[in-house]
């Protein structure tokens, strides 16, 4: 390929933001990467504390990583072979700090034991 084709090429690339996004990728990783925030309604241990304690991010593998946000300024960060195995540890067992995970998009569960 000449310099001028390769030219060619780098001009027909977009950049408009919409087509920078990240993409679903092919069926080895079903979705892309998604972010969340946990907010605990009450504290049972009274280690994290109330509020938005969480942020984090579920990959397109599923794999998940999890910055906690407490103690200020700067929190430790998590990693889980999945979503799951998350909610298995820090969500499910205290349910009744009733948390509300809100994902990028809008969607919230809630953990209330109930």
């Amino acid at each position: 390929m000449t310099n001028e084709e390769q030219d060619e090429e780098v001009k027909e690339l977009s950049t408009e933001p919409e087509d920078l996004k990240p993409k679903r990728p092919s069926n080895r990783a079903p979705q892309g990467i998604r972010t969340f925030t946990v907010c605990r309604q009450s504290d049972e241990t009274g280690i994290s504390g109330e509020g938005v304690v969480i942020e984090g991010a579920t990959f397109a593998t599923g794999h998940t990583v999890i910055h906690w946000l407490t103690p200020a300024p700067r929190g430790s960060i998590a990693f889980f072979d999945a979503f799951d195995d998350f909610l298995k540890i820090h969500i499910k067992p205290h349910p009744t700090n009733k948390t509300i995970i809100t994902f990028e998009d809008g969607e919230q569960t809630m953990y209330d034991g109930g």
